[in-house]
């Protein structure tokens, strides 16, 4: 990767994006930027260019938390600082990796120091880094769940807290934070989306000539990084001045009471929770307005402030995409039209956008010099992370795109039916102790949870177990010459607190989509029975993984994945008919679990198999099947259950006759089987309410009885 970073202003199109960006640096009491897309888009690009505009910061010489020198943090761990001079230097990108350790974001007391000679020697972590500048998170949505806690408490208080027994410390942590996401992958957490201030939607372009100058300012850029940044300098150095005058102008713009009931009217009319979309609303739209040179803001303002900080806030659940109705927000705005204009002062030029430039991209809401940069060099395109990625064709994988179907033509196919209304599933769980991706399912070892017990470390010391480091030390004070009132601590005596939590694993469900089940009130009952139980995967935060199997075979609906969005869209879409080939789903499930334990041993596996139970197709490629469908059925569950793939099956049969099918494929699994009645969390709330009453009766009778007696 070059040294030269690709230039903000030769990112070609994605308005949107630019614009959320440039707000932020603007005002980054906005509170950041979301940004959502599939992969090569720009993404990562964008936003690695934009420290590149912001204005240098002024620090106190030598602080490694960047204090500012006019108002130093009285409680700095490198304080107390003396009001004085201080050095600028550029504003700091600091990027969080995925898979980063909680040490590395918030920093790391060395312990042994702490307790042998008493003294907080602490390494500052990407938290101190990123304070008033950009902390960046690429997949933000695959950040583990702690450091997702970690960064929501940052964010809302400001200050970054570490504390190991008993020794703590506190820095400013004061950072625009900013996140790139593909969807496909899965959503994030409701608290962390909604402190996000704005949220932008990208796509590649499927135009020919767009797609063209991606590739050419690409090449461009790879060939010769530095000529390429020396011939956008001239446009880099106008947008850097344009966000300084922006900023100078934010304390003048007014938010008049007009703006105010446009922005609580749309906030109200799309049943947004709490009362921060408002006042993201609010600084937006005075952010839009100081961009575009004006000292009072508009209603187009308040629209495109809409338009940018309300989609990720409307989301009702997992599933519900986000969006915002254009008519609906303009019906709204309608009813509160502008008062008069205030005449404004001829604003000094600020940048090329300033009055339009002809060029088709610049100008903001409704052409009103609120937008970004101009493009030159070719039509508007979308940037591609990298050249692979630029010049990639539609993609045919896309969840609205046609899927090839494996079970067979000659099944008669019935159109997808809606999903019953989704409910609280009991909790189904991998008995054992796991050791997978932190999650809300199954018993752990996890880096967080209660503690279980102690051993000696096996790498860098994270968890001290206080009691029992003093237990392992204490034998040997008079050895080590003790004299003092404190212990003597040698390396040998810390030891590691080993904690016991919750895992995520890989649910893979495996959907019975036969004839047997087409009844449509039938099926309507089992896929909100399986929407439940996705919603209920999303909350615990696991993979998800879909094959149905009906006609003459069974196909992977879904790879496991971690966007159980995906996976409803997909079973919202699932035709139904024809003859069950049980045994084909099983055994297309073993394969699906064989390929995902290389790839991630760690993740353990739930099988959720929704069926009745009936065998009517050997559904086995190639030859002689080697007995009916249902000793198939027999023979594969059988094998999975061998394997000790912890299974539940879900009894779909209904009726006043039951044949109890899916009974017998349970204790082939080894596998509980739970009813869709028994599956409701309700259900088990009152089932364990009768058998706390039937044992306090019977103990009261045995109560009696001695008595009696």
């Amino acid at each position: 990767m070059s040294s030269v970073p690709y230039p903000f202003t030769a990112v070609v199109g994605q308005t949107d994006l630019r614009l959320a960006l440039l707000l932020n640096a603007v005002s980054p009491a906005v509170g950041g930027v979301l940004v959502r897309g599939e992969k090569g888009t720009a993404k990562s690009t964008a936003v690695r260019a934009l420290s590149a505009l912001l204005p240098q910061v002024d620090v106190v010489p030598g602080c490694r938390f960047s204090c500012a020198p006019g108002a130093p943090d009285p409680a700095c761990p490198d304080g107390p600082h003396e009001p004085g001079a201080g050095a600028a230097r550029p504003a700091r990108m600091v990027e969080l990796p995925v898979g980063a350790s909680e040490d590395r974001l918030v920093g790391a007391l060395d312990i042994e120091r702490a307790l042998s000679e008493g003294v907080k020697a602490f390494e500052p972590g990407l938290l101190a880094d990123a304070h008033r500048g950009i902390l960046y998170v690429d997949e933000v949505n695959l950040l583990h769940d702690h450091l997702i806690d970690l960064l929501l408490d940052a964010a809302a208080m400001g200050a970054s807290y570490v504390e190991r027994e008993g020794v703590s410390v506190r820095h400013a942590a004061r950072f625009l934070l900013v996140g790139t996401m593909n969807p496909e992958e899965g959503e994030l957490r409701p608290q962390l989306l909604d402190r996000f201030g704005l949220t932008v939607e990208v796509a590649a372009s499927r135009e020919p000539a767009q797609r063209v100058e991606v590739v050419r300012r690409r090449l461009a850029y790879e060939d010769d990084p530095a000529a390429f940044a020396i011939r956008w300098a001239d446009e880099e150095h106008e947008v850097r001045a344009r966000v300084v005058a922006a900023r100078a102008l934010l304390p003048q713009v007014s938010l008049g009471d007009t703006a105010l009931l446009q922005i609580a009217a749309a906030c109200a009319g799309f049943e947004v929770d709490g009362m921060r979309a408002d006042i993201v609303m609010a600084r937006t739209a005075t952010a839009l307005a100081a961009w575009a040179g004006r000292t009072s803001v508009r209603k187009e303002d308040v629209r495109q402030a809409a338009l940018l900080a309300l989609p990720h806030r409307r989301r009702r659940n997992p599933f519900d995409a986000p969006g915002l109705d254009e008519e609906m927000l303009d019906r709204i705005l309608d009813g509160f039209p502008d008062e008069e204009p205030e005449p404004e002062p001829d604003p000094e030029p600020q940048g090329p956008d300033d009055g339009g430039d002809g060029d088709g991209d610049g100008g903001g809401p409704d052409g009103d010099g609120g937008g970004v940069p101009p493009q030159h060099d070719g039509p508007p395109a979308q940037e591609a992370d990298s050249p692979e990625a630029a010049p990639d064709a539609p993609d045919t994988t896309r969840e609205d795109a046609p899927q090839p179907s494996a079970q067979g033509s000659g099944a008669a196919e019935q159109a997808p039916v809606a999903a019953a209304e989704p409910f609280r599933t009991k909790v189904l769980s991998v008995p054992g102790l796991g050791e997978g991706a932190a999650g809300r399912r199954s018993r752990a070892r996890t880096a967080h949870g209660r503690t279980t017990g102690s051993q000696r470390p096996r790498g860098h010391l994270t968890k001290l177990h206080l009691a029992a480091t003093v237990h392992a030390a204490a034998p040997h004070q008079k050895a080590r010459g003790r004299a003092g009132r404190g212990l003597v601590i040698r390396k040998d005596d810390l030891r590691q607190a080993t904690r016991e939590g919750r895992e995520g694993n890989l649910v893979l469900f495996v959907v019975d989509a036969s004839g047997s089940m087409a009844a449509r009130q039938r099926m309507s009952a089992v896929k909100g029975a399986v929407m439940s139980l996705l919603l209920d995967a999303y909350q615990r935060r696991d993979k998800v993984g879909l094959i149905t199997f009906r006609g003459s075979g069974a196909e992977l609906a879904l790879p496991p994945t971690s966007s159980v969005d995906a996976a409803a869209a997909r079973l919202e879409r699932l035709p139904t008919g024809g003859r069950t080939p049980l045994a084909a789903g099983l055994l297309k499930a073993h394969e699906v679990l064989r390929v995902e334990r290389l790839r991630d041993p760690s993740r353990r596996p739930l099988l959720v198999v929704v069926t009745d139970g009936r065998a009517t197709s050997a559904g086995v490629p190639g030859g002689r099947p080697g007995g009916t469908p249902r000793e198939l059925s027999g023979r594969s569950a059988r094998l999975l259950a061998s394997e000790g793939i912890a299974s539940v099956v879900v009894d779909c049969e209904s009726g006043p006759v039951r044949l109890g099918l899916a009974g017998v494929l349970a204790a082939d699994l080894g596998a509980p089987a739970v009813t869709l009645d028994g599956l409701r969390a309700d259900s088990l709330a009152g089932l364990v309410k009768n058998v706390r009453t039937a044992v306090t009766h019977t103990a009261s009778l045995n109560s009696v009885s001695r008595r009696a007696a």
